[in-house]
């Protein structure tokens, strides 16, 4: 299938241009042909990565749920750990500087040792590293673990969304991205279901419950980095699992909007274009914004929901619905990001929608426990669907594979930040007013993100206008 669209013809969400200063060229394919392609890559790749990114993210998240499991009798984290609320928010922050500090150089590594080597290895170390968790005694214990758990998962989600550029198009990312960010909706509800069914486990062997959760959830880290070392591939040029034909049409169809696995190094100029190119603060500003939620929610869910009349191993298991619904909204939004070539507006869209759940919230009665969890269900799935789009959206603003990887991980490392503030904003002695420092702070940072957002959408249909009618030639 030929493509005949011109530059002016394009929907304008993606800066249309040109490369080295020419334009794009048209490439033939044979649309059966690469919708076979297409299903073979996800049915080998978007399994795998989905499950790396669950596990991680359960191995992340847990320490949410350690904070109230079975507090009732005084064998929670921070009881037998002796910490104060204090405390444990340091612990908290300390993985979230590890987390930043270390995402653009794991983005690195990935390209320099192959994905399937470093991220088996990241999966490994984090696996084992959470099982330690389980043996921590004290403040300084949980704090030292916990950032080494943010040193090695810093890499895993920037290195994922940069490894699907090695195999899909800008219109194919969106939806991959979210299928696998999902899986930390479905963390979270795995998460709340599994540390109702360990609560039940405390004492057995002489362990407190909590320290089963650490243990039992980060076993299947370690067992999978097997897996992903044989099982994932690195490249399309180099894997096994397609004929030679397969291999020559994917690496037409990614010659202009793809990254290369045989690509060069980035160089100083490139690096350079990226770390100057204004429009993609924006981008950074953005994802900053929507992180706030997304860590509040990821850490302080049954906190949360504590606060709002359910007690113990019932808190645990309310923080399912929350998570199941936004799985699905999230999948949805992405697909239909990809189908409208829309990202920016449906990330401003639902990143609205998000605020509007918190700002339900904030100003609704403390004790209107039933509409306050309905808010929940709307502010989780609102902050989770936004996210996916925004990371498609930028690297279909890129063009070189050394640029792409180097703005991705940038672009999460300026998330690290807004997670620190998002430990913060649920204030434990807020729990009886209904935790409305968090739930504004997020409600203004959504709006925030939904108002750059559409500018930014703004300024890129202006610049394809201009692109379009020859005033200008995209060379970066």
């Amino acid at each position: 299938m030929q493509n005949h669209k011109s530059p002016a013809d394009m929907v304008e969400d993606v800066e249309i241009g040109m490369k080295n200063g020419s334009p794009s060229p048209a490439i033939e394919v044979d649309f059966e042909q690469e919708k076979s392609l297409i299903r073979k890559q996800d049915l080998r790749i978007l399994p795998l990565c989905a499950g790396i990114y669950l596990l991680c993210y359960l191995d992340r998240s847990n320490v949410g749920n350690a904070k109230t499991l079975n507090s009732g009798t005084g064998n929670d984290l921070l009881d037998e750990t002796n910490m104060t609320d204090h405390q444990y928010i340091i612990a908290l922050m300390v993985f979230l500087i590890a987390y930043g500090l270390f995402e653009v150089p794991s983005n690195y590594f990935l390209k320099k040792l192959k994905p399937s080597r470093w991220i088996a290895f990241l999966m490994f170390s984090w696996g084992a590293v959470t099982m330690g968790l389980g043996g921590a005694q004290n403040f300084a214990q949980v704090a030292g673990v916990r950032f080494l758990l943010g040193v090695l998962e810093a890499g895993l989600f920037p290195g994922l969304v940069f490894y699907l550029t090695f195999w899909y198009k800008v219109s194919e990312r969106s939806l991959r991205v979210a299928f696998i960010l999902a899986s930390a909706t479905l963390a979270g509800a795995f998460g709340g279901a599994i540390a109702y069914g360990v609560g039940h486990m405390n004492g057995v062997r002489g362990l407190s419950a909590w320290r089963w959760l650490f243990i039992i959830e980060g076993a299947p880290s370690c067992a999978s980095a097997i897996l992903v070392w044989f099982f994932l591939p690195d490249y399309p040029e180099t894997c096994g699992f397609l004929t030679a034909e397969d291999k020559a049409l994917a690496k037409q169809r990614l010659a202009v909007e793809g990254g290369q696995g045989a690509a060069k190094a980035m160089t100083w100029s490139e690096a350079k274009a990226v770390l100057t190119e204004w429009r993609l603060y924006a981008h950074y500003l953005v994802y900053f914004s929507i992180s706030v939620p997304f860590s509040s929610l990821s850490l302080f869910t049954p906190t949360i929901t504590a606060g709002l009349g359910y007690e113990n191993l019932q808190a645990q298991l309310m923080t399912v619905p929350p998570y199941a619904v936004a799985y699905v909204v999230t999948l949805a939004v992405s697909w239909s990001a990809d189908y409208f070539n829309a990202r920016g507006m449906h990330s401003a869209i639902f990143s609205f929608i998000g605020a509007m759940g918190f700002l339900a919230s904030a100003v609704l009665p403390a004790d209107a426990y039933l509409h306050r969890y309905g808010c929940l269900i709307v502010a989780t799935s609102g902050a989770f669907s936004c996210i996916p789009p925004l990371l498609g959206w930028l690297s279909s603003n890129l063009r070189s594979t050394a640029g792409i990887g180097l703005a991705i991980a940038m672009n999460i490392s300026f998330g690290a930040p807004g997670q620190i503030v998002g430990v913060w904003i649920y204030k434990s002695n807020q729990a009886k007013k209904g935790f409305p420092t968090g739930h504004w702070t997020n409600a203004a940072l959504l709006l925030l993100a939904c108002s750059v957002c559409v500018s930014l959408r703004l300024y890129y249909g202006w610049m394809n206008r201009r692109l379009a009618q020859g005033q200008i030639r995209y060379v970066y």
